[in-house]
């Protein structure tokens, strides 16, 4: 597990008005083709007066599955130029369905393929980010003489100390790069006098939000 990627943090809608059509674009983070064939269908199933449901999505790391529809737009106007959008912002593991309500007023070809855009950079721009990469758990357990002193070499860091537990001892995680593993537990070992326990788990993928906060089960499954 070597690769990083962006994905969404959640779901996040966000609607343009173009002349008179309104397009509503929902942006999902995917594990699964599965995924985004039950999210297309909710779309659809929530908006059933509209027109047309253009999606696109991206599967994958490095050389992602992609697909895309029109939905009954013409060829080239709709569903590709959302697919683009999601390239140029680098997302991946994520789906686009740009709902359209047609307002009597015919736009053509340009301006389609202008109105999907907008609509799906409006809804990816503002859609929460997590950055994805292999993750690595450290449970680290020490004498409360070492836990203000790990305590403030952590916050000097910048790594967070996660969810403390003081018995006869002090226990607490500390979730890192993958690659910076081996260099924070010894780091422990250094600030400790080698005294810090450190138990370090199996590295996997996981989000972090621009605020710090991790989730987990971010990977996805190959496609079909």
């Amino acid at each position: 597990m070597d690769m990083v990627f962006t994905t969404l943090a959640h779901h996040h809608t966000a609607d343009i008005i173009e002349k008179k059509s309104r397009f509503i674009a929902d942006a999902f983070p995917i594990r699964s083709v599965a995924d985004a064939e039950a999210a297309i269908a909710a779309v659809r199933q929530a908006h059933p007066a509209a027109r047309h449901h253009v999606y696109a999505y991206r599967i994958g790391v490095g050389v992602p599955y992609e697909r895309f529809s029109d939905d009954g737009e013409p060829s080239g106007t709709a569903g590709r130029p959302v697919l683009e959008v999601m390239r140029r912002q680098g997302i991946d593991n994520a789906l686009v369905v740009v709902t359209r309500y047609f307002g009597g007023i015919l736009l053509g070809a340009n301006g389609l393929v202008r109105a999907y855009t907008e609509a799906a950079a409006a809804a990816l721009t503002a859609a929460p980010k997590l950055r994805c990469q292999p993750m690595v758990e450290i449970v680290v357990t020490c004498d409360y003489s070492h836990y203000g002193k790990l305590e403030y070499q952590l916050a000097q860091a910048g790594i967070a100390l996660r969810d403390p537990n003081f018995a006869d001892t002090v226990s607490f995680r500390v979730i890192v790069p993958d690659e910076h593993a081996q260099q924070t537990a010894q780091q422990f070992a250094d600030w400790t006098g080698g005294q810090a326990r450190c138990d370090v788990c199996p590295a996997e993928y996981m989000g972090i939000t621009p605020n710090g906060d991790v989730i987990r089960d971010v990977w996805i499954d190959p496609p079909s």
